[in-house]
């Protein structure tokens, strides 16, 4: 039976275009069709990168397991898992885009060049959501990069270019049409794909897909296939998706979706004639969420939203997305259908609370910590037993420590506990950055005092 499944991609080749004319069937003009894409290649080819990583796997599935390593047959021996996938860099910085699957959990991530050469890369941020992840690398001399291209101005039927490293083959190029735009393959609750025919096998995830004019308009993702091979149904990220993740996760390191407040359900027939409906166009509001966006503008439950902010709401997923991509602090205008009666209602978008832990982000070393690379949060109350923390212990919690970070360098891994730096006790993430800060002013190496399975020590961080 096919299968969704998220691999890396390949190459589709698309032989000739027809038009139906008057007098049957005739070739396309050769101003419609080019003789090849040689050109395009040759200018992006360099901005491709493949992508190797390296994942630690410990047998464990309990953190208890995590943080005492040991049982009666001895020290749990761990697992090296390697994966590859794509990307394409995207600034003179040294930014790179490519998919969350590529490099989630990943101990080790280097990117190899067109040219061979390699180099490591640290985790910007990642966005399970939306499967978009961004690394960085030191700059390279003249480093060619890709623009990105409109998305919203594809049209099905419309020619588009692929180059990644399927199965490791780095450079390959495969060319195919966009199929369909708005897929929702039930990945996550932002679906809103591009679908090719270009072939899409492992390896090709987080590469670039092209237009005919070299922009990048998607993030090659995820295939439909019964055996784990192309049949030509690829999917990728809309650029207008991928850019607006990619340009968050590089200035915060995490993501802002919009949030009002409601739990939704779809309009089936029965419901649509009981709400006094004469159709099943619309998402039904099941509830609302106290002191939301939503319960403020008097929004209540067997609403049905018809339209948000001048766009027609056919489902759950059309408001889902509309509601996601609105900016948290914007106002936003929908209409309800009530009682059989349509009424226009303006509400104030909210931010999703629990966003920035969905999206497992990675602090941006630039502009959250200054290089640091740790992802901090106060001591979890039912881990401190297991932590091995004596009572009335303060401290923050190490949730994530950035591949190739400073952090990482010095020693410091997730599960810490981070008691003290510079001498004076911490008791929140804020307390770490802004010792960090001082050392940083001051040219000198950050000291922390951390506990670790009931153990402690000193850890110094240096800031170059």
């Amino acid at each position: 039976m096919s299968h969704i499944s998220r691999k890396r991609l390949c190459i589709g080749l698309l032989a000739g275009v027809l038009t139906l004319s008057a007098g049957g069937f005739a070739p396309v003009s050769a101003q419609e069709i080019p003789n090849d894409f040689s050109a395009i290649v040759r200018q992006k080819l360099p901005a491709v990168v493949a992508i190797t990583t390296r994942q630690i796997i410990q047998d464990q599935t309990t953190l208890d397991d995590f943080l005492n390593p040991f049982d009666g047959r001895g020290p749990v021996q761990p697992q090296v898992r390697e994966a590859l996938g794509s990307g394409f860099v995207i600034s003179p910085e040294g930014y790179i885009v490519t998919n969350n699957h590529v490099v989630a959990d990943a101990a080790e991530i280097h990117v190899v060049f067109s040219d061979k050469e390699t180099a490591p890369a640290r985790l910007i941020g990642r966005d399970p959501a939306t499967d978009i992840a961004v690394l960085k690398v030191d700059p390279r001399p003249n480093m060619t990069t890709t623009a990105w291209g409109d998305s919203d101005a594809m049209q099905p039927g419309a020619w588009t270019i692929a180059i990644g490293s399927p199965f490791g083959l780095g450079g390959t190029v495969t060319v195919g049409v966009l199929s369909a735009r708005s897929r929702d393959i039930q990945a996550g609750p932002y679906d809103d794909f591009l679908q090719t025919d270009a072939s899409i096998n492992r390896g090709n995830s987080g590469g670039p897909l092209f237009n005919a004019r070299g922009e990048v308009i998607g993030v090659n993702t995820a295939i439909v296939s019964p055996s784990g091979g192309s049949i030509g149904i690829g999917f990728a990220v809309p650029s207008r998706t991928a850019r607006s993740v990619a340009d968050q996760l590089i200035r915060t390191g995490r993501i802002e979706r919009g949030f009002i407040g409601v739990r939704l359900q779809e309009v089936t027939p029965s419901l649509a004639e009981a709400l006094g409906m004469s159709g099943t166009k619309g998402a039904l509001v099941a509830s609302v969420e106290p002191g939301s966006p939503a319960e403020k503008a008097d929004l209540r439950s067997g609403d049905v939203i018809t339209r948000f902010n001048g766009k027609d709401i056919q489902g759950v997923h059309d408001l889902t997305l509309a509601a996601a991509n609105e900016k948290p602090g914007s106002r936003a205008t929908l209409t309800r259908n009530r009682g059989g009666s349509q009424q226009e209602v303006e509400l104030t978008v909210g931010q999703r609370k629990d966003e920035e832990m969905r999206t497992g982000a990675v602090p941006n070393p630039e502009a959250a910590d200054q290089g640091l690379g740790l992802s901090l949060s106060p001591i979890p109350d039912e881990a401190r037993q297991q932590l091995g923390l004596q009572p009335g212990t303060t401290g923050v919690f190490v949730q994530e420590v950035a591949p190739n970070s400073l952090a990482a360098e010095s020693g410091l891994k997730p599960g810490d506990v981070i008691v003290s730096a510079n001498n004076q006790n911490v008791t929140q993430p804020s307390d770490v950055r802004q010792e960090w800060a001082k050392s940083r002013q001051q040219n000198k190496p950050i000291l922390f005092r951390i506990e670790r399975q009931g153990q402690s020590l000193f850890v110094a961080v240096s800031n170059s």
